[in-house]
């Protein structure tokens, strides 16, 4: 068992991380494809390391809520793209805009 923070401190710098607080944080939010998690004033490390980073998040009270997903067909979001010569992600939100419609979504995204 360790000593204290000076010893954990010093063993996060062996094995290369970087650690410290983040500090005044309102809310950490995680989204999953059927819901949304809200952890409501946590408390937020970040352990930097040469190729990654690791969030430790501590949280009291959190709130879910299902998320509404929209579901468009893989075809749909193609011509969108190739049609306005935008991302996946950007066909996607402007589908999701436009409620679907394909033709408002090639406009929005080429004017």
């Amino acid at each position: 068992m360790m000593r204290g923070n000076r010893e954990m401190r010093r063993m996060l710098d062996k094995m290369g991380l970087n650690m410290q607080e983040l500090g005044n944080v309102d809310e950490v939010v995680i989204k999953t494809d059927t819901k949304e998690i809200f952890l409501i004033k946590p408390q937020v490390i970040e352990m930097k390391g040469k190729d990654s980073t690791i969030f430790q998040i501590v949280a009291g009270d959190m709130e879910e809520r299902e998320r509404e997903v929209p579901s468009f067909k893989e075809e749909d979001i193609i011509l969108v793209m190739q049609q306005s010569s935008s991302s996946r992600e950007k066909a996607i939100m402007a589908l999701t805009d436009t409620k679907g419609d394909i033709a408002q979504a090639i406009l929005n995204l080429t004017t």
